[in-house]
């Protein structure tokens, strides 16, 4: 079973500002298409979205999602190195649940 991948405007765009890594970040990405829990489950304020960890050119990167088991769609909220990745993904969560509510 095949999940769809859609990335939030702001993915996109952490995703476009890789610039030349941004072919080899997708590809990486691609993957929860066919194992959307490949990434680990993440706590706290992040709960209920999920941590892809991927190196590129020896750097550290991750990519926060939501799994949408309904839809089966994976949502990527943000891409980005590590370093002070899950404190820019925390702000990136809260002002999304407060979109949706």
């Amino acid at each position: 079973m095949s999940y769809d991948l859609r990335l939030t405007w702001n993915a996109e765009k952490d995703l476009l500002s890789l610039r030349n890594l941004t072919a080899q970040a997708t590809v990486e990405l691609l993957a929860l298409k066919q194992d959307p829990l490949k990434g680990h489950p993440l706590q706290g304020s992040l709960r209920g979205t999920r941590s892809l960890e991927f190196s590129l050119k020896g750097v550290a990167y991750r990519a926060a999602y939501a799994v949408l088991a309904q839809e089966q769609v994976c949502l990527v909220l943000i891409v980005g190195p590590h370093e002070g990745f899950y404190e820019k993904a925390e702000q990136r969560v809260k002002a999304l649940r407060k979109q949706i509510i």
